[in-house]
């Protein structure tokens, strides 16, 4: 994977937190449509009902935070977030998303993206860019990105069991 491109579809503050992102009450839900459903229903009722997916969900510090439950992640992916932008995440919600290929962006200074912008994430360049700005992140490590271009650490998994990837 050597870039993504989207269009900047929110940008929330620091410190929003696993509730925010997929409330409690859901947990039990396992179909990914109706998560999509309930994917940021805490900081905007019907979020999916306007979104076209594809998106970069844009944050600012500690995205992620709170418990460590792996449906935050799996509702934004159902709903098609493409890539969430943070100045910094949450260590499990980092892990998460890695880990179901979500690309989990750290760009400690993201407030020059705006809502609205065309997005474009150059992994081999360690930057983000849009129409104004060009803003460093930080690289991955090659295994990480491994993990996210096979789809997450399960899809990874299935392949080298398999033999259709080598390590």
């Amino acid at each position: 994977m050597k870039s993504l491109t989207g269009r900047c579809v929110a940008k929330l503050s620091d410190d929003v937190n696993t509730d925010l992102i997929y409330p409690g009450q859901y947990l039990k839900v396992t179909d990914p449509r109706e998560m999509a459903q309930h994917a940021l229903e805490g900081i905007q009722k019907d979020f999916w009902k306007d979104f076209t997916p594809g998106g970069i969900l844009v944050a600012g510090r500690n995205f992620g935070c709170g418990s460590s439950r792996t449906q935050s992640v799996a509702s934004l992916k159902a709903v098609g977030i493409q890539a969430v932008i943070a100045s910094s995440f949450a260590r499990s919600f980092y892990r998460n998303g890695i880990n179901q290929g979500l690309p989990v962006i750290v760009c400690v200074d993201c407030c020059g993206i705006n809502v609205g912008e065309d997005v474009v994430i150059d992994f081999d360049d360690h930057s983000v860019r849009t129409g104004t700005v060009r803003l460093p992140i930080e690289p991955y490590p090659p295994f990480l990105l491994e993990i996210i271009e096979r789809g997450g650490l399960t899809n990874l998994g299935k392949e080298i069991v398999s033999g259709r990837y080598q390590l």
